[in-house]
C-alpha cells in the first residue's frame, strides 16, 4: 500500500466543528414526482437524517442525449435539502451509462470469458477500460464539478458507485490492449515474462506481445499465473477510473473530499481495496448481511477489516439494509433490535457516518423489493419508527464521532493475492475458501472474548503480539522476511493449510511444504492430502478435521506437536505444530477445524502469547467487544439485550440499546488502549 491521502471527512454546510455522526441514506428523487420531494425532505428531519446520497443513477436523466443537459431538478433538490440542513454526497453518476451511449459506442459495453456482450438492461455495462466510456464519463464529472463544486450543501464527492460490482473481470480487446500495457509496466520484456507465466509448460511461449490475450474461456486450464495478473490488472483498471475521476475533481474543487463505496463483504474480493484505500480521502464501504450461523460474525469481520483499511480513522457505512435485501435466494426481514445493532456494529468499528440503501423503497424496478427507510408501507411502519430511534440513538452517541478505533494485541491477516491464487482451478480442493477460514478465526476469536483486528498483509505487523495468517498462499520473499523478523522480535504467528506455497510469481517454493515458511515453522510436508466431501478426521486433542490435512515431519530443533490426528491414514502423524524462535513463535494448523474447534486450538496458542480477554468470563463468547478510546462497544452476539453490569460502576453507560451497550471508561481507566498510530510507507 502507498502512503493515505490526508485524511479529509465530510465538509458539513453547517457548524462543521460540531461533532455528530452521519445518518441517511442513497436519495433518488428522479424515481419520484416533485411533489414528492419536499415531503421526503421533511421526513428525513424527522427521522435524524443529515446526509443523503445524491444522483448515483441519474446519468440518463441528467444527460437524456449526447449534446442535451438536465441540471434544473438537481437544482432544485440540492437546494431542498441545504435549506432543510441536509449534507449532500453528490455522487459522479458514472455508475450507468445512459441508453443513449451504449447505443451509439456499442464497443464500451464488457465481454465476459465466453465472448459474449454484456448487453444494456441492468447496470454497470461498461469497460473499465474503454477509452470511450471514460472520455464521456469525465465529461459528466467535468459538469457536475462546475455547477455543484461550490454549493453550500455538498459536503463530499461519491466517485461512481460500487466499483467492479458487476464489470471488474472484462475481456473485451479493450481489456486485451490494456492488459497488454499493464504487463509491459510490470515485467518489461518478454523473456521476463514468459519466465514469470512459466510458458515452457504447453508450449505457451510468447515471441510477441500482441499474442497475450487475457484469460478467455479456453481448451483447458488457462496459464495460472496469467490468470492471477489478470485479476490483478483488473483490480488496477478500475482504480485507474476511479483515479481520473478524482484527479479531475481535485482540480476543479480542492477543497472538497472524494470517496467512493468498497464492497468489503462476503465473497467479493475483485477489488484489492488495501490497495485501494489509499486512493481516496475518506473510506466508504457497503455491507449487507449474508443469512448464516455466522451472520453476525461475518458483519463485525467485514467493519472490522474496513476499519484497519481506513487506518483507525473515522470511516462511511454508505450502504446498509434497513430490512430484506431483494437479491438473496431467500430475502429475510430483519428481527426487532437487528437494525439498530447491525447499525452500531459498523460504528463500534469506526463508522462515523451511517446510511442505508435507500431512503424511500422503489415503486418499480428492479430493486422495488429492496427494504428501504421509508417501506412501502410508509412512515407509519415499525421499520420507519426503527429508523427514527436509530436517529435518536446516533445523535446519543455524537461524542464517540471522530474517535479512532483502538487497536486490538492480536490480528487476522486477509491478503487479496493469497485469496485469488489459492481459489485458481487446477490446485489439490476446489472446496477451499480463503475467506471462511479467515471468518472462522475471527469467530474463534470471539467465542474466546478476545479482541482481534482484520488486516492487510501490508499493514505493519510489529504491533500485534499474536498473528493469524490462515491460507497465506502467496509469500514472496521479502514478506517471508517480515514474517521471520516478526517472530524473532516477538511475535506469535498462526499459519495454515496450503500457506507459504507460491511466490509473487504463482511458482512454487521447492523443497517441501510450506515453502516460504518452512524454516520458520520447522515442518515439511511432502505431498498435500485434501480430503473427500463428507470426510473427518479427529485429532487427539477432541476436535475435528475437515477438508485437508498434511503429512508432517517435524525439522527443527525444539517444535512440539500441540495436537495428532487421531486416526485415517495419518493416524498418529502430527496435525498442530508450535516452534519457539527467537523470542517468539510460529504454529501450523493443517487441516480445517471450523470456528469451534478453533476455539479450543487459539485459546491455548493465545495463553501462550500472553493475549487475553479483555472482558469478565460471564461475557465472554456471549458478546462482541470493540473499542474506540474511551468507550466501549458491547454487542451481543445472539438478539437479546447485554447486561453492562458485570464490568463494574465505573463506567458510565452512555447507551442501552437492544443487543448493544455502550460505556465510557473514565481517563486512565482499564480500556484506556493505544489508538492507531498515523501509518505512512507500506502500512494501513
Amino acid at each position: 500500500m502507498g502512503e493515505h491521502r490526508a485524511h479529509r471527512w465530510l465538509r458539513w454546510p453547517s457548524e462543521p466543528d460540531r461533532a455528530r455522526l452521519g445518518f441517511g441514506a442513497d436519495y433518488n428523487p428522479e424515481q419520484w414526482p416533485r411533489e414528492v420531494w419536499r415531503e421526503d425532505a421533511r421526513a428525513m428531519r424527522a427521522a435524524g437524517v443529515n446526509i443523503v446520497s445524491l444522483a448515483i443513477f441519474s446519468w440518463a436523466r441528467l444527460q437524456p442525449r449526447a449534446e442535451e443537459w438536465d441540471f434544473a431538478w438537481l437544482d432544485e433538490v440540492m437546494d431542498l435539502l441545504h435549506a432543510y440542513d441536509i449534507a449532500v454526497d453528490l455522487a459522479t453518476a458514472t455508475a450507468s451509462p445512459p441508453p443513449w451511449l451504449a447505443s451509439t459506442y456499442p464497443q464500451i459495453l464488457p465481454v465476459d470469458r465466453d465472448g459474449r456482450v454484456r448487453w444494456p438492461g441492468g447496470r454497470q455495462h461498461w469497460r473499465p477500460t474503454s477509452p470511450i466510456f471514460r472520455r464521456h464519463a469525465l465529461r459528466l464529472t467535468r459538469r457536475l464539478a462546475r455547477r455543484y463544486g461550490a454549493h453550500p450543501a455538498l459536503a463530499a464527492w461519491h466517485l461512481s458507485n460500487e466499483l467492479g460490482c458487476h464489470n471488474v473481470y472484462d475481456y473485451s480487446d479493450d481489456a486485451a490492449a490494456a492488459f497488454r500495457a499493464w504487463l509491459r509496466t510490470r515485467y518489461g520484456t518478454l523473456a521476463a515474462l514468459n519466465r514469470a507465466w512459466a510458458t515452457s509448460f504447453w508450449s505457451q511461449h510468447y515471441s510477441d506481445w500482441g499474442q497475450i490475450l487475457p484469460p478467455r474461456l479456453a481448451t483447458s486450464y488457462p496459464n495460472p499465473t496469467q490468470q492471477l495478473d489478470f485479476k490483478r490488472f483488473s483490480s488496477d483498471a478500475l482504480k485507474e477510473h476511479l483515479r481520473a475521476e478524482r484527479d479531475l475533481l481535485a482540480e476543479l474543487t480542492p477543497d472538497i473530499p472524494v470517496t467512493t463505496n468498497f464492497m468489503v463483504m462476503g465473497e467479493t474480493n475483485g477489488m484489492n481495496y488495501a490497495d485501494w484505500a489509499t486512493e481516496v480521502d475518506f473510506v466508504a464501504n457497503d455491507h449487507y448481511l449474508t443469512p448464516g450461523p455466522q451472520a453476525y460474525d461475518e458483519l463485525s469481520f467485514s467493519a472490522n477489516l474496513t476499519g484497519n483499511l481506513a487506518g483507525g480513522r473515522p470511516w462511511f457505512l454508505m450502504e446498509h439494509s434497513t430490512s430484506a435485501v431483494n437479491w438473496q435466494p431467500v430475502n429475510l426481514a430483519k428481527r426487532p433490535g437487528q437494525l439498530a445493532r447491525d447499525s452500531l456494529t459498523h460504528v463500534a468499528h469506526g463508522a462515523d457516518a451511517v446510511c442505508f440503501f435507500q431512503w424511500r423503497q422503489s415503486a418499480a424496478g428492479a430493486e422495488k423489493y429492496h427494504s428501504a427507510m421509508i417501506p412501502h408501507a410508509g412512515e407509519d411502519s415499525d421499520v420507519f419508527r426503527a429508523v427514527t430511534d436509530l436517529g435518536a440513538t446516533l445523535r446519543a452517541l455524537a461524542p464517540v464521532a471522530g474517535t479512532p478505533r483502538s487497536r486490538a494485541r492480536a490480528a487476522i491477516v486477509l491478503d487479496w493475492d493469497s485469496w485469488w491464487a489459492a481459489e485458481l482451478d487446477s490446485g489439490p480442493t476446489d472446496r477451499l475458501r480463503y475467506r471462511q477460514e479467515a471468518l472462522d478465526w475471527y469467530s474463534a476469536f470471539l467465542d474466546l472474548g478476545i479482541r482481534a483486528d482484520v488486516v492487510p498483509a501490508s499493514a505493519p505487523l510489529e504491533q500485534y503480539d499474536l498473528l493469524v495468517a490462515p491460507i497465506l498462499h502467496v509469500v514472496p520473499g521479502a514478506l517471508a522476511d517480515r514474517l521471520r523478523r516478526y517472530v524473532t522480535g516477538g511475535g506469535h504467528l498462526v499459519t495454515t493449510y496450503f500457506s507459504g506455497i507460491v511466490d509473487e510469481h504463482n511458482h512454487v517454493w521447492l523443497g517441501g511444504y510450506p515453502g516460504a515458511l518452512r524454516d520458520l515453522l520447522g515442518i515439511r510436508i511432502q505431498e498435500f492430502a485434501p480430503l473427500a466431501d463428507g470426510q473427518t478426521v479427529g485429532l487427539d486433542n477432541g476436535t475435528t478435521g475437515t477438508l485437508w490435512t498434511d503429512h508432517i515431519a517435524l525439522t527443527e530443533p525444539g517444535t512440539e506437536i500441540l495436537a495428532r490426528y487421531r486416526n485415517g491414514d495419518l493416524a498418529g502423524r502430527p496435525a498442530l505444530t508450535r516452534r519457539v524462535v527467537g523470542a517468539g513463535s510460529a504454529a501450523y494448523v493443517s487441516t480445517r477445524l471450523g470456528p469451534a474447534g478453533l476455539s479450543t486450538v487459539l485459546a491455548e496458542l493465545a495463553d501462550r502469547a500472553g493475549v487475553h480477554s479483555e472482558l469478565p468470563g460471564e461475557l465472554r463468547g456471549r458478546v462482541e467487544l470493540a473499542v474506540r478510546g474511551p468507550y466501549r462497544f458491547l454487542i451481543s452476539r445472539t438478539d437479546q439485550p447485554v447486561d453492562a453490569a458485570p464490568l463494574g460502576p465505573a463506567d458510565t453507560v452512555l447507551l442501552r440499546a437492544t443487543g448493544v451497550t455502550v460505556v465510557r471508561t473514565p481517563a486512565g481507566g482499564r480500556a484506556s488502549h493505544e489508538a492507531h498510530p498515523p501509518q505512512s510507507g507500506s502500512g494501513v
